[in-house]
């Protein structure tokens, strides 16, 4: 595709998706099914998905699907003070439950992160559904030994170079933007629009765009890309996105042989189900699947200026080679 061709079609996206939300409006009916302008079902709009539900299971809730709100409410207040980052003692390496007088430590103060601050409406205590502990499988013999093997290298190399550092690292992919999606620390908002043939998922978290052809599988390019290749179809009011052939960096990939199915559902004007489930059988021993909610946003998205080459990779490299210039030891 030339770039003039993908500049009209990223415009022609973004006026369809404009102009759907005032033609579904106008029904004024919340319990009518949505629909696009040219008939199919919408699931666009803009969303959030973040959420202190955990993706796993915690071990202190084992066998435990569901929370009454009473012990919900309890385990959100605790979970709240546990990641409040105005609560880290960087001394201790823990959290100390008194308010620090000067503000922020570490990275970033409580203030920039957007980590949500309940569980699901259901009180689930993990997003994964399946398998039904709420766990991911185990990994396999193979992918253990290949997992200590990365972490053996990064631990000696890591500072090495900009290439020995992650996708997130170097503003190239988002730690949570996926696919598939999975709620994080902040920039957990998502848009998504719909034109004839199309759809287009646009994070937040740095400016991930995927393109994707519904209902068309000539056009697949002959080479994989970060974050795969990627082709929807409908199955009655779900749209279901199958993505293959994944170059690698993409957030929540198991690996470049991780076979991904998501799944969108429009529940209310106000939430879209979704729904992914990976099958990766170099690394896992069984796939999983992941349940979480869109909830609608009534704001839009800002933009995320991170971008390869900002001073914070710089800083990293510089404060590591500052550090080997006074003999010290270089620590992950």
């Amino acid at each position: 595709m030339t770039r003039s061709a993908f500049t009209a079609l990223c415009t022609l996206i973004l006026l369809l998706a404009l102009a759907a939300p005032a033609a579904l409006a106008q029904t004024g009916d919340r319990t009518m099914p949505m629909r696009t302008p040219d008939g199919q079902p919408d699931v666009s709009g803009i969303f959030t998905f973040r959420t202190l539900t955990p993706l796993e299971r915690p071990r202190q809730f084992e066998g435990v699907e569901r929370l009454g709100l009473e012990e919900a409410a309890q385990f959100e207040a605790s979970e709240r003070i546990r990641r409040n980052r105005d609560l880290f003692d960087p001394e201790k390496g823990a959290l100390f439950y008194r308010p620090r007088s000067e503000g922020g430590v570490l990275s970033y103060n409580e203030f920039w992160y957007e980590r949500g601050i309940e569980l699901t409406s259901d009180k689930r205590t993990s997003l994964i559904v399946d398998p039904p502990d709420g766990r991911r499988p185990p990994r396999t013999e193979e992918a253990i030994a290949r997992g200590r093997e990365r972490a053996a290298n990064r631990r000696e190399h890591m500072y090495d170079s900009y290439e020995n550092r992650s996708m997130f690292d170097r503003c190239i992919m988002g730690f949570n933007a996926g696919p598939p999606m999975t709620s994080g620390t902040y920039n957990n908002n998502v848009m998504i629009f719909q034109a004839p043939g199309y759809v287009a998922i646009l994070n937040e978290m740095v400016h991930n765009a995927r393109i994707i052809p519904i209902d068309d599988d000539t056009a697949k390019p002959p080479f994989p890309q970060r974050s795969g290749v990627s082709r929807a179809r409908w199955e009655g009011e779900t749209l279901v996105i199958e993505t293959t052939r994944f170059a690698g960096g993409s957030s929540s990939l198991s690996s470049t042989s991780m076979h991904l199915i998501e799944r969108l559902t429009r529940i209310d004007p106000d939430t879209v189900a979704y729904e992914y489930t990976v099958t990766d059988p170099t690394v896992y021993t069984a796939p999983y699947t992941v349940m979480m909610p869109f909830r609608r946003l009534d704001g839009t998205l800002f933009e995320y200026a991170c971008h390869e080459g900002n001073y914070g990779l710089y800083g990293i490299l510089a404060g590591a080679r500052r550090m080997e210039r006074l003999g010290r030891e270089l620590r992950p």
